[in-house]
């Protein structure tokens, strides 16, 4: 199974994110090391020391937890959780809290064989704007260093679709990128998200993002440009070269079974989905009283159909039609045939090997068109 570890600790709160973090605080992270330790134990035991295929350990800002708490949470995973070599290990870091090599050479020696810069722009003024804590510089730093101490598989995430930001600009930042040479690429639009700083600027008036028709293009040639690079696209927001697609989020896309340890980190076993508590000190409470796995949900046929569509449609591959069958005893065409059609005629989709899959353009409007589908 896949293994997801959440860090909330951040240096300070990006104005676009809505993700679960809180400012850095030594007592914090000495309570939540204890009690992620403890959470790994109570698993562990529950479910029989289970083999894993990846570790995604993400935040928050991993980079942030000081070597005396990866000292002890690093052997705990491994104690509890059969992890081998072959094992895809995925660590996230902002570039301002990657600049230390024997940091970065203690987490390959703990096992992590993958490394998540999040760069978001290589533009100081973007960065700036998107209250990111560290410069362009720091960024190209950071990867070079990672490079230097001996990570061979490294990601880069970007951000597009900023206040000003038009095609020609995205694709410069693209190209900078491409020059680093990374094997993996995630490349997001910005998303204006509910109670951020950004959500009340943007509802006040004080910033303008492009236009939908600008974002298309930025979308679109941008992905057709990282193709042309040698990075193709295996998912909405994702590029990789030849043999570095990430095992741990295509398995989500997949619908394997996760196990989400730390605050707000959800799971799904079994066909059970539970979460762990948002707030810091209930889930440590939670973890201290062994209560792990508690309310989860028996996801339904129904469910388990719909999640296999809009998991399948996010990827490149697209949706298998027997696989569809199979599952629901239903052909996905015949349900769907006049919308199916006019997708086709828009060239939004493509049917070919026994596959549907969006195209570029599909991509740009998924959430719309998996509302209309029927499953």
């Amino acid at each position: 199974m896949l293994l997801y570890i959440h860090v909330p600790f951040c240096r300070g709160k990006c104005r676009y994110c809505s993700f679960v973090s809180r400012p850095f605080d030594m007592g914090e992270v000495e309570a939540y090391t204890a009690s992620l330790c403890a959470e790994m134990r109570l698993w562990g035991k529950k479910l029989g020391r289970p083999k894993l295929e990846t570790i995604y350990c993400g935040g928050g800002t991993p980079s942030l937890l000081p070597p005396w708490a990866l000292n002890r949470i690093m052997p705990e995973l491994r104690r509890h959780f059969d992890c081998d070599a072959t094992v895809e290990w995925t660590f996230e870091a902002n570039p301002d809290s990657a600049l230390d090599g024997q940091y970065l050479k203690s987490l390959q020696r703990y096992g992590v064989n993958r490394l998540s810069l999040g760069v978001q722009s290589l533009v100081d003024a973007d960065l700036r704007f998107l209250g990111r804590p560290h410069d362009a510089a720091q960024a190209v730093a950071a990867y070079t260093l990672a490079r230097q101490v001996g990570f061979a598989n490294i990601s880069l995430d970007f951000i597009w679709g900023l206040p000003g930001q038009r095609e020609a600009a995205w694709l410069e930042t693209l190209k900078a990128a491409v020059r680093l040479r990374p094997e993996h690429l995630s490349c997001y639009g910005l998303t204006v998200e509910e109670g951020t700083p950004l959500a009340a600027d943007v509802a006040a008036g004080g910033v303008e993002l492009p236009t939908e028709a600008e974002q298309g293009r930025m979308y679109v040639r941008g992905a057709e440009f990282l193709e042309e690079m040698g990075y193709l696209q295996y998912e909405v927001s994702n590029f990789a070269r030849m043999g570095f697609v990430s095992r741990h989020n295509s398995g989500y896309w997949e619908g394997r079974d996760y196990l989400g340890l730390g605050p707000a980190a959800v799971s799904t076993l079994a066909g059970v989905r539970f979460g762990n508590p948002g707030d810091l000190k209930e889930w440590i409470a939670g973890v201290r009283a062994g209560k792990v796995g508690q309310g989860g949900e028996v996801l339904s046929d129904a469910d388990k159909a719909r999640e296999m569509v809009m998991l399948s449609l996010r990827t490149a591959k697209g949706l298998r039609l027997a696989a569809y069958r199979k599952r629901t005893g239903r052909d996905f065409i015949k349900d769907n045939e006049g919308l199916v059609t006019a997708l086709r005629q828009n060239d939004l989709i493509r049917i070919s090997a026994g596959h549907l899959r969006l195209t570029k353009n599909g991509f740009l409007v998924s959430n719309v068109i998996l509302e209309r589908l029927s499953y």
